[in-house]
């Protein structure tokens, strides 16, 4: 069982958060979501509070987990936002036809060939600098010069992000035993596929212009394997549109979700 919270009152609608996050990911859009949703987060298996499971070290495990999680919730049909891994996750809930309306930003899985040793190597040396500094992570993440070389490449204004709410990101990162393994199967795994169900809501792929993580090149795979999503460009953005574009992101989901 997922470990997940709920706030919020209206049409349900459920956040998935990337590799290494947890639902304290989306802290940023959370409490202006829930003043017209009944907002859902999640933490997958291995992150935040949820026990990791036998094959929560896979992108299959996780997307397995989630499915499962709307099954027992009774969740069928919600609307679900995803970030990263989480974007991934919800594009194959909308696949299987799992889910309502389906918003993925900056999807992982549409890597090819230099690309998985890029998103590889840069990942595992990424979390080695963080753990190596993880005590001194709160103070790093409170200084603007500092905390822009430690997220140089997730956030293309990252002098502007909140210290608090980075160093709780970055401490999760550093805390989640799966993130090594989930790095090298996501690096290696085959291209995400595209839609086996046919849906009348819509899919919306979100990707940030400065996204040096999940290139943006990418982006063109991604609409190639689900032709009927729509492409949303965020400018002055990286890897996380919730944090350097929260009231776009905040903009976006809303628009897409209601009904």
């Amino acid at each position: 069982m997922l470990n997940f919270i709920r706030q919020g009152a209206g049409p349900p609608l459920l956040l998935v958060h990337g590799l290494g996050g947890s639902w304290r990911s989306w802290t940023t859009i959370l409490p202006a979501l829930s003043e017209s949703r009944d907002v859902v987060a999640v933490d997958l298996p291995g992150h935040g509070k949820t026990p990791a499971a036998t094959d929560s070290d896979t992108f299959k495990g996780l997307a397995d987990s989630v499915e499962a999680f709307i099954v027992d919730q009774g969740f069928d049909g919600i609307d679900i936002v995803g970030s990263s891994v989480g974007a991934r996750i919800v594009l194959e809930m909308a696949r299987r036809g799992k889910v309502g309306a389906t918003i993925a930003l900056d999807p992982g899985g549409f890597w090819q060939g230099w690309e998985r040793t890029y998103f590889r190597s840069t990942l595992l040396a990424s979390i080695r600098l963080v753990r190596g500094l993880e005590s001194a992570l709160p103070t790093l993440s409170g200084l603007a010069v500092s905390r822009s070389m430690l997220l140089a490449q997730l956030s293309a204004r990252p002098w502007k992000l909140d210290g608090v709410i980075v160093a709780t990101e970055l401490k999760s990162f550093a805390a989640t035993e799966t993130f090594d393994a989930l790095v090298r199967d996501l690096a290696t795994a085959p291209e995400q596929e595209g839609p086996a169900a046919e849906t009348s809501r819509p899919v919306v792929i979100g990707w940030g212009r400065q996204d040096r993580l999940c290139l943006p090149r990418q982006s063109a795979r991604a609409m190639e394997a689900f032709p009927s999503a729509r492409l949303h460009w965020f400018e002055k953005c990286g890897h996380f549109p919730m944090w350097d574009q929260p009231e776009e992101t905040i903009q976006l989901i809303l628009d897409e979700t209601d009904t």
